[in-house]
């Protein structure tokens, strides 16, 4: 029985350890299938999600999404406390329990005390080690809990800071293309004079938010979790809009910075693969076509109607449905995984953006791309 929980408990030890390393310390993705925190969030994010879907009103539903980010994380945390503190415990009964606690005989239970205040160092002093090998334990297990808990206070404000880097982006994209964002809004609003050259700019600087988004999911997988501040945004949508924005301007929008375009399409596109396989998502067709040939129909006559001319004919639309299939299938896994909303490439239902809306009322009858095409350029 000793030699048993020696051993489970050495093996629990090992396995939080390890485990802690890879989700916090190594700065790359772990292709084991067989991990704790892997384990953790399948056997936690699939109930919760079913929860959302058949208990929380509709109106809730995304608020109670958004708490399971943070709250997996602390949830998480615990549970590495929790099997370290157990796996002490183990080792000191496969060490004949010799600690004393006055009033009590030795047992498990003396043990799993001894390992929870030592981990705390909480050093409350009415247990004490009574063997070398039991003070050896307990001095060991007080070196890991206060580095763990070092490693945990440093964890967080990262955690926290990659958040805040990758919602920064996300709210640039309200004035840009609307919200939610489309490509089709974000191809309307850069119609005006010089609009091509600071939709060049857009796709630059997005291309390398992509790529520290990558960075920052992989090493980090729980940020794919977060929820952003406003329901109709998200990391999702606005890298679909990217990639649907990007593949417009690849196939033929006049005037357009193709160059870029494919840039920042390749690193969307990595993106979204990389994380379908994180999240264990495999590819999937949507059951419905994002772009109908009625909504490919109005995307061309609105962005005619703002000066940007797209292509006709079947091989532009071939074209179109060869780039489409390369990233639209991850997408829509992700979004399935992660119930996230994924943006059309076309609103028809004309909505303000979110910096014209407040708890006392909204802007109307304002357009920010008209409002600023009489501004000389100097001004904007």
């Amino acid at each position: 029985m000793q030699l048993a929980a020696t051993i489970l408990g050495a093996v629990a030890i090992v396995i939080v350890l390890w485990d802690a390393f890879e989700t916090v310390v190594l700065p790359r993705r772990v292709t084991r299938k067989l991990r704790l925190a892997r384990t953790f969030y399948r056997c936690t994010w699939l109930p919760w999600r079913a929860a959302a879907r058949s208990v929380v009103p509709t109106k809730s539903r995304e608020s109670f999404l958004g708490l399971y980010g943070p709250l997996s994380l602390l949830v998480l945390l615990s549970v590495w406390a929790a099997g370290l503190i157990l796996g002490f415990a183990l080792l000191h009964f496969g060490a004949g329990s010799a600690v004393s606690l006055a009033g009590e005989e030795p047992s498990f239970g003396v043990d799993l005390y001894l390992s929870g205040s030592t981990f705390f160092t909480l050093g409350m002093g009415d247990v004490t080690p009574r063997s070398f090998l039991a003070r050896v334990l307990t001095v060991t297990e007080s070196g890991m809990g206060f580095g763990f808990l070092a490693l945990v206070i440093g964890y967080l404000p990262v955690l926290y800071q990659s958040f805040s880097r990758r919602e920064l982006n996300i709210a640039l994209l309200d004035a840009r293309a609307g919200s939610p964002p489309t490509a089709a809004e974000l191809l309307r609003r850069h119609a005006s004079p010089h609009g091509l050259e600071a939709l060049q700019k857009l796709l630059h600087d997005f291309e390398r938010w992509a790529a520290e988004l990558l960075e920052s999911h992989i090493s980090y997988p729980v940020l794919g979790y977060f929820r952003s501040q406003h329901a109709n945004q998200s990391w999702l949508a606005a890298l679909a809009v990217l990639l649907d924005t990007s593949t417009l301007v690849i196939v033929g929008v006049e005037g357009a910075c193709a160059r870029q375009a494919q840039l920042t399409f390749a690193m969307a596109r990595h993106v979204v693969v990389d994380l379908a396989q994180v999240f264990s998502a495999p590819p999937s067709a949507p059951p419905k076509d994002r772009l109908s040939s009625a909504d490919f129909a109005a995307m061309r006559k609105e962005l005619a109607d703002a000066g940007l001319r797209i292509p006709d004919g079947a091989g532009f639309e071939e074209k179109l449905r060869e780039l489409r299939a390369l990233y639209e299938p991850y997408v829509h896994s992700l979004s399935e995984h992660l119930r996230v909303g994924v943006p059309p490439w076309i609103s028809h239902k004309k909505s303000p953006d979110n910096w014209q809306t407040s708890a006392w009322g909204r802007i109307s009858g304002f357009d920010l791309r008209e409002s600023t095409e009489s501004v000389p350029d100097d001004h904007l």
